[in-house]
């Protein structure tokens, strides 16, 4: 049973997750639009450009959780799926799971947006395991914290690799992982078969002079 990795943002889906609940709290008044807007320009700006601080990222996105509880934002994440999410899944990445699925292999989306967000995407893309930045949840609502090593660039990596330990019938023989995006090269570089999916420019070129595999979901 071999790994079969996915990145979530631009691979699976057309549009970036993180970037979507941001547009969804400006338009349903959950943020002040101006401010959290520009703010929100600005990080997605800075992950384009490959020189993002996740930690003040994500202590950004996070904030507006504190203020509800967990069933409230499981109604507004219901929401959110469906107006948001469900339109940019893409039929072809359902395809390309329903392949790896058939191949008997463990399926896994490894990302570096929060769980809050990606843990209903997750379960809408059937697969068995998602690795993302953990957030920490006390009385019933989220602290705004994140837990652990977040799943960015080479923290994807040191994360895997802990679930390795805690899983030692899993290993990396014969494992894929499908990626669009430069930051994800760390872990591209780990696997026995590196596949860029729609790459941004930066991961095309590498991907062209190492002779990985491109290909087009959308």
């Amino acid at each position: 049973m071999a790994l079969a990795m996915f990145d979530l943002d631009n691979t699976l889906i057309a549009h970036d997750s993180d970037y979507l609940w941001g547009e969804f709290m400006v338009t349903t008044g959950l943020v002040d639009a101006k401010i959290y807007q520009v703010k929100n320009d600005f990080f997605y700006q800075q992950y384009e450009a490959g020189r993002l601080d996740v930690h003040a990222y994500q202590k950004f996105c996070l904030e507006p959780l504190t203020h509800h509880t967990l069933e409230e934002l499981k109604t507004l994440h219901d929401r959110f799926m469906g107006e948001y999410i469900r339109p940019v899944m893409l039929k072809k990445a359902h395809e390309l799971i329903a392949y790896h699925r058939k191949q008997n292999d463990h399926i896994m989306i490894i990302t570096s947006t929060n769980n809050f967000i990606t843990g209903p995407i997750a379960e809408a893309f059937k697969v068995d395991v998602l690795l993302a930045i953990e957030t920490e949840i006390k009385d019933n609502r989220y602290t705004g914290n994140i837990v652990g090593t977040p799943t960015f660039r080479e923290g994807k990596v040191t994360r895997l690799m802990e679930w390795l330990k805690e899983h030692p019938e899993h290993s990396m023989e014969g494992s894929s992982f499908y990626s669009d995006s430069k930051n994800d090269v760390p872990l591209l570089e780990q696997v026995t078969h590196p596949i860029a999916v729609d790459p941004d420019s930066e991961l095309q070129h590498i991907a062209e002079v190492r002779g990985w595999t491109i290909i087009s979901l959308r």
